[in-house]
C-alpha cells in the first residue's frame, strides 16, 4: 500500500522528535514554494487559467500565515485579485472565488477604487468617523448598494448576498465568505447584527460573551388562534399551511446549527422561539468531533428569521 496523506498527519501527530518532524514540515515548505515560484506562476497562461493549487488556497496560506506581499507569488495574487474584481463586478470568470484572502488594501481597491487610499489611511489610524462618513456617502449620495458593520476587530460588509469580514488586526479580508469556520463568538455575533438590522430589526439578540448568541423570535397571539386544531386540506389558509406542514421542518432542520432551541409562551400568549448558536454544529466529523460553524450555515438560520419576522409578527403589530 503506498503512503496516504492520512499516514503523513498521524506520523506528524505521533511523532515525539521535533527534529525529525521539522524536517518533514521543511520538505513539505520547500515543495510549496518551488510549486508556486518556479513551476506555477513562471507560466502566465497557465497560472492564470489552471493555477497548480485548487482555488489558489496556497495564497491564503501565505496570507493567513502573516507575510507580506513580497513573500508572496506576486503575479498570482495579481491574478487572484482580478477574479475576485470581476466577480464583484458580475463579469465572466474561471471559478468563483469563495472564501477568498486580500490584503485589507487591496480589498478596498476592488470595492471602494475611488477612496481606498483614504479608506486605508483612516483605518491605519483608527478614524473610524471618517471611515464611515465615505461608506455613507457611498450609499445614500452614490446609489451604491451595500451594508456594514464595525465590531470589536471585525469590519463587517454585505454586497448583496455576499459577506466579506476584514479582520483588522491580521490586515486582511475574507471575500465572499461562504465554507470558512466562523473563527469567534465575537465576529458571529457581529453578522447576526447585521442580518438583524436589515431583515429582522426588532428581533432580540442577546450575545453570551463565551456561550452563544440567542435569537429570540415571536409570533404574535393573533396569528396562533388562526392555526387550526388539527390539519384540514390544502385548502387550509397560509397560516395554516406553514403552522401544520414546514414550521417542524424548518426547526428539525435548524437543529444541526443550532446549540439549543427553545419555544414557550410569554405572559402576552404569543409564542417566542429562542435560537441558541455558538461556534460548533451539531453534525460531526469521522472521528467524532463536533464540525465548527461556517459561514454558509447561518443562510438557514437568518432565512427562518426573516420569514417569522416578515410573515408572522412584523404585518401583526
Amino acid at each position: 500500500m503506498p503512503l496516504s496523506p492520512d499516514h503523513i498527519i498521524r506520523y506528524l501527530n505521533t511523532e515525539s522528535d521535533i527534529k525529525i518532524k521539522s524536517e518533514l514540515i521543511e520538505i513539505l515548505r520547500k515543495r510549496i514554494d518551488k510549486l508556486c515560484f518556479e513551476e506555477c506562476q513562471i507560466d502566465r497562461i497557465q497560472c492564470t487559467l489552471a493555477g497548480l493549487c485548487n482555488r489558489r488556497h496556497l495564497l491564503k496560506l501565505r496570507i493567513k500565515s502573516g507575510l507580506s506581499i513580497d513573500d508572496l507569488p506576486k503575479f498570482c495574487y495579481s491574478v487572484h485579485k482580478g477574479v475576485v474584481e470581476r466577480f464583484f463586478r458580475n463579469k465572466t470568470i474561471i471559478y468563483r472565488p469563495y472564501d477568498a484572502y486580500l490584503y485589507l488594501i487591496d480589498f478596498l481597491d476592488v470595492f471602494f477604487h475611488g477612496d481606498y487610499r483614504k479608506l486605508n489611511k483612516f483605518i491605519s489610524f483608527n478614524k473610524w468617523e471618517d471611515v464611515f462618513e465615505i461608506f455613507d456617502d457611498r450609499i445614500h449620495n452614490r446609489d451604491e448598494n451595500f451594508d456594514y458593520l464595525k465590531i470589536d476587530k471585525y469590519l463587517i460588509f454585505k454586497f448583496e448576498d455576499r459577506i466579506h469580514v476584514a479582520f483588522l488586526d491580521e490586515n486582511y479580508v475574507l471575500c465572499n465568505a461562504n465554507r470558512e469556520n466562523i473563527t469567534s463568538l465575537e465576529l458571529l455575533n457581529g453578522i447576526c447584527q447585521l442580518y438583524a438590522q436589515i431583515y429582522f430589526p426588532e428581533v432580540k439578540l442577546t450575545f453570551i460573551p463565551s456561550k452563544h448568541i440567542e435569537i429570540s423570535l415571536k409570533v404574535p397571539y393573533e396569528i396562533l388562534t388562526k392555526i387550526s386544531q388539527e390539519p384540514l386540506d390544502d385548502n387550509n389558509s397560509k397560516v395554516d399551511q406553514y403552522f401544520w406542514n414546514t414550521f417542524w421542518e424548518d426547526l428539525n432542520a435548524l437543529t444541526q446549527y443550532c446549540d439549543q432551541i427553545s419555544l414557550h409562551e410569554d405572559i402576552n400568549k404569543n409564542l417566542e422561539i429562542n435560537l441558541h448558536i455558538n461556534l460548533l454544529t451539531n453534525n460531526y466529523t469521522e472521528e467524532g468531533n463536533k464540525i465548527r460553524l461556517r459561514y454558509r450555515d447561518l443562510r438557514l438560520i437568518f432565512n427562518f428569521a426573516t420569514r417569522i419576522y416578515t410573515e408572522y409578527y412584523i404585518i401583526w403589530i
